[in-house]
């Protein structure tokens, strides 16, 4: 049976930005790489390294210890980024989606529309997966 996200929490750079979050996407994929010989009529492919990405979605905050100020430190570094479907302790049916060393290439500094909340989208890229739930 399907659910949905009531309360999940997100962690940047060690710091929690849940109460500026409103989407988050974490997907584990690899590179695929053609492993097709002579005398094969059809493409085989195998996995390659892991080329992992987050997006987050976030209400952008010039305050001091809010989005901006967080996030302003990270950019072009790599960093840490942790997406739990809810708050509590890691298990099997909370796990904590986990990126780490996952580069943060570029911020938008300004995303403004008169009348409307300031939201910025940021891409993770590559970087460690794992998942908690101990």
């Amino acid at each position: 049976m399907a659910s949905y996200l009531a309360n999940p929490v997100i962690t940047i750079g060690g710091v929690n930005l849940t109460g500026f979050c409103t989407a988050a996407n974490v997907v584990r994929r690899f590179d695929v790489l053609e492993n097709t010989v002579f005398g094969m009529t059809d493409r085989k492919s195998q996995k390659g390294l892991g080329n992992h990405e987050a997006t987050v979605t976030l209400y952008m905050d010039y305050s001091d210890n809010a989005t901006y100020e967080v996030l302003s430190q990270l950019v072009g570094t790599q960093t840490t980024i942790i997406a739990t479907p809810a708050s509590g302790v890691n298990s099997p049916t909370n796990p904590g989606f986990t990126l780490t060393d996952t580069l943060l290439a570029e911020l938008p500094v300004l995303n403004a529309s008169l009348g409307e909340l300031q939201s910025i989208d940021l891409v993770f890229t590559q970087g460690e997966y794992s998942v908690d739930i101990s």
